[in-house]
C-alpha cells in the first residue's frame, strides 16, 4: 500500500478513535458531566474576559463546548458536545432555559499535524441563527453565518453565530468554519428520560435541569451583564 494511503488510513483511525468512543461510552452520568464541564468553561472564560459581557448580554442563546477535539496527519477532524441555553419568552428576554445537549462535528483535507483540544463559547446573535440551530442539523457557513467573535468596547455582531475559543495544542489557531452543529437527541432523552427535541427543551420549558443542568443555568445566571435589562 503507498506511503500516502497507510497515512490516511492511519488518520482516519484517529478520528474515529477520537470523535466516535464519545458515543460508545455515553450515559446520563456522563451527560451530566458534560453539562458541568460546560459549565465550568463558561465561567472560566467569562471570568478571564475572553468574551465580552455587552454580547453576552444581547446573545438569545448560548452554546457551550468543553474539549472539541481536532487532530490529524493529511486528515484532519473536529469533534465534541456540549450545551445550549436560550433565553425564554417573547424576543428572548426572559430567564434561561433548561440546556439541551448539541455535538459538533466536521473534516478537512490539508497539510496538518498535531492535535488540539478546545473549549468554546458560541453566541447565538440573532433569529436566523437560532431557528437554524433548532432545526437539528447546522452547517455553518451555509445555514447560518459564523465568526470568530469580535472583543473590545466597540464590538458588534455582524454574523449569526460568534465564537470564542481557548486552546492547546500543536494547532496554530481554530476555526468552526464549515463544521456541523447537530441536536444530540441520545443525550436529550437519557438526561430527560424521554425522547424529546430540542424545540422542546429550551422553546417549550418541557422538562426541567438535571443536576449538571442546574449548575449550567446558575453560571449563566451569575454574570451581572446577562442578568441585566437587555
Amino acid at each position: 500500500m503507498p506511503g500516502n494511503q497507510i497515512a490516511m488510513g492511519f488518520s482516519l483511525g484517529v478520528v474515529i478513535f477520537l470523535f466516535g468512543t464519545p458515543a460508545w461510552t455515553a450515559d446520563k452520568t456522563k451527560d451530566d458531566e458534560t453539562l458541568r464541564n460546560s459549565a465550568s468553561v463558561f465561567q472560566a472564560m467569562v471570568q478571564g474576559s475572553n468574551v465580552p459581557r455587552d454580547l453576552l448580554a444581547r446573545a438569545n442563546c448560548i452554546i457551550v463546548l468543553p474539549g472539541v477535539k481536532k487532530g490529524g496527519f493529511l486528515v484532519g477532524g473536529t469533534g465534541g458536545r456540549g450545551a445550549m441555553s436560550c433565553r425564554t419568552g417573547k424576543d428572548f428576554k426572559g430567564k434561561w432555559s433548561t440546556p439541551a445537549m448539541y455535538t459538533i462535528g466536521g473534516a478537512s483535507f490539508g497539510l496538518q499535524a498535531g492535535g488540539s483540544s478546545s473549549d468554546f463559547v458560541l453566541l447565538v446573535m440573532t433569529q436566523k441563527g437560532v431557528d437554524a440551530v433548532l432545526q437539528g442539523k447546522t452547517k455553518f457557513g451555509t445555514d447560518a453565518t459564523v465568526a470568530a467573535g469580535p472583543t473590545g468596547a466597540t464590538a458588534s455582531a455582524a454574523s449569526d453565530l460568534l465564537t470564542y475559543g481557548r486552546t492547546s495544542g500543536l494547532f496554530a489557531g481554530v476555526s468552526l468554519g464549515g463544521a456541523i452543529l447537530s441536536e444530540d437527541k441520545d443525550a436529550n432523552q437519557r438526561l430527560y428520560d424521554k425522547l424529546v427535541t430540542a424545540t422542546e427543551i429550551v422553546v417549550q420549558n418541557s422538562v426541567q435541569p438535571t443536576s449538571g443542568g442546574r449548575q449550567f443555568l446558575s453560571e449563566l445566571a451569575a454574570s451581572k451583564s446577562l442578568a441585566s435589562a437587555r
